[in-house]
């Protein structure tokens, strides 16, 4: 694992231990970007995700970035996970995983969602499951894609000028918090 790695996973990790509780004003910002029903999903993510996609939204806008559906992305791009939620145990044996054994980490994700492969297959399958959940809750295709393409180098799999400049936003923006 190199050092900057390191540092940002530590950094990941202490905002995660730390997050604050979020109150009404820090919701509104959500409230004002999802539907209703988007809003019910993103409210059953742990604590710390919702301040993650909270920060992920504001460093987009920070951006100057203003589309909706990089927005919709930005605060859903994690609601995958609700479907095997982490413990904070599982997730630092995810960063251990594939900081020492990149390519043994990747294949444990494409295994069964049980047992001591489960936080790697979370790891691995929530931006597909994101996309899926997404679109049950009315996210536009183009939301829906960057959900599913959070975690996929933004060039290894070109789609169009548009969507790949927002897949880029959306990466950075998720990297930096």
């Amino acid at each position: 694992m190199r050092i900057s790695q390191a540092i940002y996973r530590a950094r990941q990790f202490w905002l995660a231990w730390r997050a604050p509780s979020l109150n009404d004003h820090d919701l509104d910002l959500a409230r004002q970007v999802l539907t209703a029903e988007q809003m019910q999903l993103f409210s059953r993510l742990q604590p710390s995700e919702q301040v993650h996609a909270l920060r992920v939204l504001q460093t987009v806008q920070l951006y100057g970035e203003r589309d909706p559906d990089l927005h919709t992305a930005a605060l859903l791009h994690d609601i995958g996970k609700l479907r095997a939620p982490l413990r904070l145990w599982e997730r630092v044996l995810v960063v251990l995983g594939r900081g020492f054994f990149p390519q043994r980490a990747r294949n444990w994700g494409y295994g069964q969602c049980r047992g001591w492969m489960r936080p790697f297959v979370v790891a691995e399958q929530h931006p597909l499951w994101g996309s899926q959940m997404a679109a049950e809750v009315d996210a536009t295709p183009l939301a829906a894609s960057l959900i599913r393409r959070h975690q996929t180098p933004y060039d290894s799999e070109p789609v169009s000028p548009r969507e790949d400049h927002l897949l880029e936003i959306l990466q950075a923006a998720d990297h930096q918090n």
